[in-house]
């Protein structure tokens, strides 16, 4: 599993490389500054002392000539203040190595010239020595020669040793001005190392958190803009791909979450809206076809009772009409009548066919309240089973009840029975043998459920939408009116409750859903369900699924 870096961490992470990499330059920086300060002290401090020791040099060089060393030890009370210069000399040249310890200036030389200094002391005080000893007052005779003092081949060891101690001194002072300059080109070339590298270094590093600020910041910002555009402009569909495994991923992975809940809502929304379309629609259709059937059901009845009374009458006198054809034609059952009597049974059946046409259709247009009670709904479908138990259609047919448990609905009980005995014969006659009909009794969302499921041929989308339309059948008997389903769907919503055909397709079965108050409704929520549905209280139509 990835590890997940919260925006935090990665700008510590940031701050982090961005502090390393200025501490690195900085140390890079100082530490040149450093070595050009110790460079500049070393420098003055070795010309200081350079000075110093050319004074130095100068003071000796006053008494230390080799070819006239006659002359300077004739001059006693000179040669003194010479001596007395060149110590003060060196005694300056001490002073000033003790003081350049205290301005850093830390030399390891500095005890070999201090020894160098202490040997030029001593040989200037032993110098001192021999020439006191030479104005000592002695005993000569009369071959005897200055060169030949036996006192001044010492002095003129000490004088070459003195001069190769100062050469030696200031010789010693430009080697350590030139190491020096070694040194600090040494600490030049090591900030160079530090610097160069590290400037290299830090440039890539801001260079990969300019592109990680980019991957991290930039990017994920700007695909949220991109996905929150779309989002407003309607394209549900788009979802925001984030990879940053930050809160800028979370953040996209909330958007999707909220355009998918969205969408979802948004087609559940369209769905509703092209379902109410459709019930606007079948309202005004069926309220058209209700005051027209109304209207032709009033007119018709009173023909259709003409044609029957008539048809019963002729059917009553036809005895008489049988004797007199019976004895004219001197035979039994005369052709004639025979077919008389067969023609007016069926003008009777036709017509009294047409009654319950035109009866169903008053019913139809009639929106009469009707007593309703607490009924239970096992009782119920029970009372239908073993009517439809003795239906030629449910032969071969298996019919099966799952109370899930005891459910009572407020409800009329003749209504309703009326239309769980047309759902269930609906159901038996789109079965072939072995089908199975199961009916499912529950209490659910605070409704009383009754769902009836069968094995037969099915629906498809076109049926579906159109299942609950007046005169609209797809029975396979071909007795229907196509008025049983749109008559069942009325009186449920009149009981305020809802009727739903659903179906996987053609020959996957069909379920047909009714859900039912569990409690008295009042009024005004009926009048509700019904507006919803499209249909006005008063309107002699019922509302359609």
């Amino acid at each position: 599993m990835a590890i997940r870096w919260r925006i935090r961490h990665k700008l510590i992470f940031a701050f982090c490389l961005t502090a390393g990499i200025i501490i690195l330059l900085l140390g890079g920086t100082l530490q040149g500054l450093w070595s050009y300060y110790l460079t500049m002290n070393s420098i003055r401090g070795n010309v200081a002392e350079l000075k110093t020791a050319e004074e130095l040099k100068t003071a000796l060089a006053k008494m230390t000539v080799p070819g006239d060393l006659g002359k300077l030890l004739d001059e006693p009370e000179k040669l003194h203040r010479d001596i007395s210069l060149a110590l003060k000399k060196i005694l300056e040249y001490e002073v000033f190595l003790r003081d350049s310890q205290s301005f850093l200036v830390l030399k390891n030389e500095d005890a070999h010239e201090k020894e160098v200094l202490a040997g030029l002391r001593s040989d200037l005080n032993a110098f001192q020595t021999l020439a006191e000893k030479f104005h000592e007052p002695r005993v000569t005779g009369p071959g005897d020669k200055l060169s030949q003092h036996p006192i001044l081949e010492p002095l003129r060891i000490l004088i070459a040793k003195i001069e190769k101690e100062s050469t030696l001194l200031r010789d010693k002072i430009h080697d350590d001005l030139d190491h020096s300059i070694n040194d600090s080109r040494r600490h030049y070339q090591i900030s160079l190392w530090i610097i160069v590298p590290s400037s290299g270094i830090g440039l890539l590093l801001m260079a990969g958190l300019l592109h990680s600020f980019y991957g991290w910041i930039f990017y994920p910002i700007r695909d949220l803009e991109a996905g929150v555009s779309l989002l407003s402009r309607g394209d549900f569909n788009h979802r925001i791909e984030v990879k940053s495994g930050d809160e800028m991923e979370s953040l996209g992975q909330a958007f999707n979450e909220m355009t998918r809940r969205l969408r979802e809502l948004y087609t559940d929304l369209a769905r509703q809206v092209n379902e109410r379309s459709r019930q606007l629609v079948r309202s005004e259709k069926l309220a058209s076809v209700g005051f027209l059937a109304a209207g032709v059901a009033h007119e018709i009845n009173n023909p259709i009772a003409g044609i029957a009374f008539c048809a019963e009458a002729l059917e009553s006198r036809l005895k008489e009409l049988t004797l007199l054809a019976n004895k004219s034609s001197g035979q039994q059952n005369h052709p004639c009548i025979v077919d008389f009597a067969r023609y007016l049974k069926l003008i009777q059946e036709e017509a009294f066919r047409c009654k319950n046409i035109t009866e169903k259709l008053l019913d139809f247009s009639r929106t009469t309240e009707h007593k309703r009670e607490a009924v239970s709904l096992p009782i119920l479908v029970q009372s239908v089973l073993d009517v439809t138990a003795h239906l030629q259609n449910s032969k071969g047919k298996k019919i099966e009840i799952k109370e899930e448990q005891p459910t009572k609905a407020w409800i009329n009980a003749e209504e309703i029975k009326s239309v769980i005995l047309n759902l269930i014969v609906n159901g038996l006659d789109s079965m072939d043998d072995g089908g199975i009909l199961t009916i499912v009794i529950r209490e659910k969302d605070g409704q009383a459920e009754l769902a009836i499921k069968d094995t037969g041929i099915g629906m498809n989308q076109e049926v579906l939408e159109n299942i609950f339309e007046p005169f609209f059948t797809q029975n396979r008997t071909g007795k229907g009116t196509g008025l049983g389903l749109t008559i069942s769907h009325k009186i449920i919503q009149q009981h305020g409750g809802e009727i739903e055909a659903s179906s996987d397709g053609l020959g996957r079965g069909s379920v047909f859903t009714i859900r039912l108050p569990l409690h008295p409704m009042s009024s005004s929520k009926t009048n509700e369900s019904m507006r919803r549905d499209g249909i006005s209280a008063g309107q002699p139509l019922l509302v359609s699924a």
